[in-house]
């Protein structure tokens, strides 16, 4: 069974994968695709791990959870504004490949904190708490939660679970129905939220 820390390392290196087909490619159809593959899941995978992860470092962790979760929050809302602009770009722009690249320069770093230290101490403290089968618990309402969320950056909603959740709940549906008219890649990568 996937713990928490799986699931959200799975999902960087589908970020990471979606960057790569983009910055590689000079297909202009091929970006877009993954371009708003990229967006798809970006903006589900940062709600979700505001919505379960961070509360979870605060709950677990104490005064070093709240403070790491505070950063967190404000590198994610950083992150989403880059990501609104990116998102309203076609790869015909100019400034569509150095938008994604600015943006996957402050996405990546904060991947990386995140995997050498956030999600290692969270797994600790999940264990020294004694909550048998957290982790794995967390990782499965991860995964439903980015079935309920926006699936495009809305930076306005803020990083607070509280208002994000009321918020997303009236932007979800507007994202989803307009996922249906953009182009996505054409393999088993879907933006259908029942089918991921």
């Amino acid at each position: 069974m996937s713990t928490i820390s799986d699931v959200i390392t799975k999902d960087h290196r589908e970020l990471e994968r979606y960057y790569n087909e983009i910055i590689n490619s000079k297909d202009h159809d091929h970006q877009e695709r993954y371009g708003n593959q990229f967006t798809w899941e970006l903006a589900r995978h940062s709600v979700a791990e505001e919505l379960l992860v961070y509360p979870a470092f605060e709950k677990h962790m104490g005064d070093k959870g709240h403070k790491m979760a505070e950063w967190d929050r404000k590198e994610h809302h950083r992150v989403k504004e880059l990501l609104k602009e990116f998102q309203n770009m076609k790869p015909q722009q100019q400034e569509y490949i150095p938008k994604l690249k600015k943006l996957w320069g402050v996405l990546s770093a904060h991947i990386e904190e995140e995997e050498r230290e956030d999600l290692p101490a969270l797994e600790s403290a999940l264990t020294v708490a004694k909550e048998a089968g957290e982790s794995e618990n967390m990782a499965k309402k991860f995964g439903l939660t980015k079935a309920l969320v926006p699936s495009r950056s809305h930076p306005s909603a803020g990083e607070n679970p509280y208002f994000e959740s009321a918020l997303g709940m009236l932007a979800a549906p507007i994202d989803h129905i307009a996922d249906i008219f953009r182009k996505f890649p054409d393999e088993n990568v879907s933006p259908n939220p029942s089918t991921k």
